[in-house]
């Protein structure tokens, strides 16, 4: 039996100045640093597991080693417009965008170090986990006259 885990968590980026690359994906995809050590950064999407390391490498910045492009699946067709809105705001350079089909937009930038990104959003597939259900308001429960928490 395979091992289970969460999927695709993260991937460490070579870049030339850390703290520029979390800027830019804190604009476009609202990173938070957890982290920081003087060579890196590392920075996770609020609500999720995933996490982009940004790595002091000048060298290495923005070549690609194999990978084309990494990607992050919106949750809502409706946000492919802010997501367009933060890319230029944050001063990514648009390289393609488009619809794979109907109602699945996407967009491919390039990120300050060069490398590509894809913002996009696809229609529920059957490998899809279920959703998640919404976090309860008001977590007390009444029974009879007492509330318990």
């Amino acid at each position: 039996m395979a091992v289970r885990t969460h999927g695709l968590t993260h991937i460490a980026l070579a870049v030339d100045d850390p703290e520029a690359s979390l800027k830019f994906y804190r604009i476009v995809l609202g990173v938070v640093p957890v982290y920081r050590h003087k060579n890196f950064i590392q920075a996770q999407t609020p609500g999720s597991r995933d996490v982009l390391v940004f790595q002091r490498s000048r060298a290495m910045a923005g070549k690609r080693g194999g990978a084309h492009h990494f990607g992050f699946r919106l949750t809502r067709a409706s946000d492919f417009a802010v997501a367009m809105k933060a890319i230029e705001r944050a001063g990514g350079f648009v390289e393609d965008e488009g619809e794979f089909a109907p109602g699945s937009p996407y967009v491919f930038f390039r990120d300050p170090d060069g490398y590509m990104v894809e913002i996009w959003y696809e229609l529920p597939t059957p490998l899809d986990p279920p959703a998640r259900p919404r976090p309860l308001k008001d977590r007390r429960i009444r029974l009879s006259s007492r509330s318990i928490h």
